[in-house]
């Protein structure tokens, strides 16, 4: 009677014993998967982020081992190159932006004369210009004629060398904008009449605002009136501020 009882107790301390084992069994294999896991994702952030030139690979491996020849960084150093590629350019663009607007903002003309016309229904006689020096597109010079194309404010200038035997001489700067015209400058000269030689320079300056599309244009208020039309004597210049 007592034999049964102790038969059962032994069978059932197996089967637990069995199930015992077994989770022991589970979670060493779970155990086992997840570090497995972790090394595979450690060696492969070391691949990503390790210098190409070291020695070791992942395991503990060498490189000369397995004929590898790696130099560098292996991914984000060309990522970073390309950052400095595309940073060089954008460097390189602002500086020519700023060369740009320097350049258009410094635009300047320097007229030397060609020949004189004289028109005798108005009384005076017109210069007209070459380019002697400039800078920028902001201003276009034909024949007699200055055309602004970037409005802004001017320092002008002007010169002419006067040979003629009347008691004054001298010249206008005259602006025309869509029909209307207007006197910026005038330079008067009292000639000596009683020497040989009358020659007599009349120089003038001044700041004004010019308009995109107006026009400049230099005038003797005298027909037929004796000029040098030399560089160093007789010129003209606009220059923007």
């Amino acid at each position: 009677m007592m034999i049964i009882p102790a038969a059962a107790s032994v069978r059932k301390l197996n089967v637990f014993k069995w199930f015992l084992l077994c989770t022991c069994v589970l979670v060493m294999y779970i155990q086992w998967t997840h570090i497995w896991m972790l090394r595979s994702e450690m060696a492969e952030i070391k691949h990503r982020f390790r210098p190409r030139d070291v020695s070791e690979m992942d395991g503990g491996m060498c490189c000369a081992c397995c004929g590898c020849k790696m130099n560098g960084y292996h991914r984000f150093k060309e990522t970073n190159t390309h950052t400095d590629i595309r940073n060089k350019r954008d460097v390189t663009g602002e500086k020519k932006r700023r060369q740009r607007r320097h350049t258009e903002h410094h635009t300047f003309l320097h007229l030397v004369p060609v020949s004189s016309q004289s028109y005798n229904d108005d009384d005076l006689t017109v210069l007209s210009w070459a380019v002697g020096r400039s800078r920028g597109n902001g201003l276009q010079v034909s024949g007699d004629t200055v055309t602004v194309v970037t409005e802004g404010t001017y320092f002008i200038y002007s010169q002419v060398l006067h040979k003629h035997t009347t008691s004054v001489m001298g010249h206008v700067v005259t602006k025309k904008l869509k029909g209307a015209e207007s006197k910026l400058m005038k330079c008067l000269k009292s000639i000596p009449i009683n020497v040989s030689q009358p020659l007599n320079t009349c120089y003038t300056a001044g700041i004004h605002f010019l308009e995109s599309g107006s026009t400049l244009q230099l005038s003797v208020p005298r027909t037929a009136a004796e000029l040098i039309l030399t560089a160093h004597a007789t010129f003209m210049g606009i220059l923007n501020i």
